[in-house]
C-alpha cells in the first residue's frame, strides 16, 4: 500500500514538471472516455462548437465553487454563434475513483450539460495524463476547430473570453 501511495505521489510531482505543456494555439488532443450514462464519448464529436474541457473532481472544493460560474456561462452561451464555432458546451472530466460520488456531485451541483466523462482512475485518468493535469480545477477552452484558445479560466473570465469570440463582437 505504501508503495502504491508513493508511486501516485511521485507521478503527481513529476507531472508538475511537465504540466501545461499544452499551450494556446495547440490542437486539443483527442479524448475518448465513458460518459456518466455508460456511453463512449469522443471530444472530436463536438467539432464545430466552442468547448470548455474542465478537469475536476467531486472532492475538490475549489472545483465545486467554480461550477456555478460554468453553469452561468453554459446557460448564456450554449446557443451562441461564435467566430469559430456554433454553440458552447462543457466537457466535465472527473478525476474521481467512485462513480457514486461523481454522479452525486453532478446532480447536486446541477451540471446541466450532457458531457460528463471519466475512466474512474483518479489522477491516473487517461485524459488527465494526456493533458498533463497536475491540479484541479484546470480547464482548456477550444474553438470549433479544436484549437486551444484559453487555459485555466476562472469565475467570470469564462464568460469574458466567450464574449470576445462571439460573432459580431469586435
Amino acid at each position: 500500500m505504501r508503495h502504491k501511495i508513493f508511486t501516485i505521489i511521485l507521478l503527481a510531482f513529476s507531472s508538475v514538471a511537465l504540466s501545461q505543456t499544452l499551450k494556446i494555439g495547440d490542437k486539443a488532443p483527442e479524448i475518448i472516455q465513458i460518459s456518466i450514462t455508460g456511453e463512449e464519448f469522443k471530444l472530436s464529436s463536438l467539432q464545430g462548437q466552442m468547448v470548455l474541457i474542465d478537469f475536476w473532481a467531486s472532492w475538490c472544493v475549489p472545483c465545486r465553487k467554480e461550477n456555478p460560474h460554468l453553469i452561468e456561462a453554459y446557460n448564456k452561451y450554449k446557443d451562441t454563434e461564435f467566430k469559430v464555432g456554433n454553440g458552447f458546451t462543457v466537457v466535465s472530466i472527473s478525476l474521481d475513483n467512485k462513480k457514486d460520488k461523481w454522479k452525486e456531485a453532478v446532480e447536486k451541483d446541477e451540471l446541466l450539460w450532457p458531457y460528463h466523462i471519466s475512466d474512474l482512475k483518479g489522477w491516473l485518468n487517461t485524459a488527465a495524463t494526456t493533458y498533463k493535469i497536475s491540479s484541479v480545477p484546470t480547464n482548456f477552452l477550444i474553438d470549433g476547430n479544436g484549437t486551444i484558445i484559453a487555459i485555466n479560466l476562472r469565475g467570470a473570465n469564462v464568460e469574458k473570453k466567450l464574449k470576445k469570440y462571439k460573432k459580431g463582437f469586435f
